[in-house]
Formats: structure tokens, sequence, C-alpha cells
């Protein structure tokens, strides 16, 4: 029988990987009153502003019940609004209020703070190697 390893597990690795960056950033965002979870989403509205709920719970990965908790902080905060969809009036917009457009320079600087710092502890192209593997695991596992 083939001995198991933890300290070299894949699964491992990444979940502690996953903690220690969380919990870096999750200090850098704090004094904005963000989570990184809060980030995720305002990240991907300032890319596109008026996403459906349904198009960033499919984006971020995140269930509906937990993401319209999310929703429902990021709007007691000033930050998004809900809107009706037009075209599917079962279905509403997030759309970002003019605070939650103004955060974008401040927290991606933060963002890209952390990236370097990651980055640093990395030789030449082995961020971008590791983005690329990373996506190809979040593609690549199916049950």
């Amino acid at each position: 029988m083939e001995q198991f390893n933890i300290e070299t597990s894949v699964g491992f690795l990444l979940a502690k990987a996953h903690q220690r960056l969380y919990a870096r950033f999750r200090d850098l965002l704090a004094p904005h009153g963000i989570t990184p979870p809060q980030f995720a989403l305002l990240a991907f509205l300032w890319q596109e502003d008026g996403r459906s709920q349904t198009a960033l719970s499919e984006k971020t990965d995140i269930d509906r019940t937990t993401l319209s908790g999310l929703l429902d902080r990021l709007q007691k905060q000033g930050l998004v609004r809900r809107l009706p969809d037009p075209a599917d009036r079962r279905a509403w917009k997030v759309c970002l209020t003019p605070a939650g457009r103004a955060l974008e320079g401040e927290l991606a600087a933060l963002a890209n703070q952390l990236r370097r710092q990651v980055a640093a502890n990395l030789a030449a192209g082995e961020y971008q190697e590791l983005c690329r593997l990373l996506t190809k695991l979040r593609g690549g596992i199916h049950d």
C-alpha cells in the first residue's frame, strides 16, 4: 500500500495557502469594512456593472443563499443596489453605487499589494504559472 503524505497533498497545501492569504487579505480590507468575499463581488461589478445575481453566483462559485447575504450587507453599506431586470422580472441586477465605484482604486491597490507580496516569494514567471495551474484545477475537477 502506498503511504499518503498529507504535507505534500495538493488539497492540504491549497487549504493552508488559502488560509494564510485569506487572513492577510481580510486584515488589509478590515479598515474598509469589507471582507474578501465582498471584495470579490465588488471586483466583478467593477469589471461589469449591472450583472445579475445569477451571473455573480456563477462567476464567484458562491451559492445563491450566501450571495444574497453578502449583497444584503453590501447594500446596507451603501455600496450596491439591486434593480429589477427589465428583461426578466424574476431577476435582479446588482449595480454599484457611486460609493461602491469609488472604492475601486483603493481596494484594488490593496489586492495588488498582496499579489506583489505573493509573487515576491516566487521566481520569475512562477506566479503566472501558478495562476494558470490553479485555473486549470478549478475547471478540471469533476464528480
